[in-house]
């Protein structure tokens, strides 16, 4: 945690030198576009994606096929590009009452989630088929990590009959958490006088923004450290320098064959959150170029993530798709250079900055 706060602490002091008086006025409108335009809509979709998903487990459970599985699974998906979109506004909201962790605990290098996930199933513990007591549990019980051994996993198959309707019941309970955690979060976000209102409105009396330079660079902050861990944490956390050195059990849910779905979403969130806020804009005329070389190298990034199919080992053995996967990391590489050194340098914040270096 203290190193994604890293960049909010320490920036806003350079940006009050640098910035003009005017450009905090403009640095409130962006970030008024970025909430109306990207992060309410974006936990809002989320929300939605998370209710079909509780709605498919039931149905699952109350009537057991390979249809019904199939559908469940189909909604586990659009969740995992829905959370993908959103969850680059990692700040917030959803860092409260450990609600990212608990939506997603990842990585998992001990495996702690999976023994514990695993235990549930062959304890067949009662409590945790009730989403409010799961709600209270190890955080790796209870997100989408769980939730995707449960459809996934070892056992899954028996989803399709009434044999282990434990292994049913226990989903259905990590899909009304996660639903919880969802509306919970866009709720906090739509609240006017939330937190919304104390990035929208910073002031000498707000306890955690004091100007436009400092609501703007937090904003800034999120183009920073997603593009770095969609490069150095989940490409690169399976994603070898040669093939031998792959790690593809490594790579973001794999079992569910989403890894280059979650890619994709959190692409096309950056990509969305920078179009909205039209923080292009603000840049001075000669260097607007930049926001349109962002906009084209998102849009590919996407579009290569999304030509990756299948499970990624199969991926990973397939010269064509894997080098869509090199091309993903040469494109993240390209933008952190993009927005870390030259657009931040046009806004006079200082180059070459890290929420992922150090502790």
């Amino acid at each position: 945690m203290l190193k994604r706060f890293a960049l909010v602490l320490v920036l806003p002091l350079v940006l009050l030198a640098a910035l003009p008086a005017s450009a905090a006025v403009k640095a409130t409108d962006v970030v008024q576009r970025a909430i109306d335009g990207f992060v309410r809509p974006a936990y809002a979709d989320l929300h939605q994606h998370t209710e079909a998903l509780a709605k498919a487990m039931h149905k699952l459970c109350e009537a057991p096929s390979q249809g019904e599985l199939d559908a469940a699974r189909a909604a586990f998906s659009a969740t995992v590009y829905a959370w993908s979109s959103a969850e680059i506004i990692g700040f917030g909201p959803i860092k409260e009452n450990n609600r990212a962790e608990r939506m997603l605990f990842w990585p998992d290098r001990k495996s702690i989630g999976l023994k514990q996930v695993q235990a549930a199933l062959s304890g067949k513990d009662s409590t945790a088929t009730d989403p409010a007591q799961l709600a209270d549990k190890s955080v790796a019980m209870q997100g989408l990590g769980a939730l995707e051994f449960v459809l996934y996993g070892d056992g899954a198959d028996a989803l399709t009959g009434k044999d282990e309707p434990y292994r049913c019941a226990y989903g259905a309970s990590v899909a009304g958490n996660i639903e919880t955690i969802a509306a919970d979060v866009s709720a906090a976000w739509s609240k006017p006088d939330g937190f919304a209102a104390l990035w929208a409105n910073p002031g000498p009396q707000n306890a955690l923004y004091r100007d436009g330079n400092e609501t703007v660079t937090e904003l800034v902050g999120v183009f920073i450290n997603e593009l770095e861990m969609v490069r150095d944490v989940r490409l690169k956390g399976f994603l070898g320098a040669t093939p031998d050195a792959d790690k593809p059990k490594q790579a973001i849910y794999w079992r569910s064959q989403n890894t280059a779905n979650a890619l994709a979403g959190n692409l096309a969130g950056i990509d969305a959150l920078f179009q909205v806020s039209k923080l292009g804009d603000a840049l001075p005329p000669d260097a607007r170029w930049m926001a349109e070389s962002i906009h084209i190298q998102l849009v590919n990034g996407v579009a290569a993530a999304k030509a990756v199919q299948g499970p990624i080992d199969r991926a990973l053995a397939d010269p064509a798709l894997r080098e869509k996967l090199d091309h993903l990391v040469l494109i993240t590489s390209s933008l952190s250079t993009l927005i870390g050194t030259r657009l931040t340098a046009e806004f006079g914040l200082t180059a070459g900055f890290s929420s992922l270096d150090g502790d």
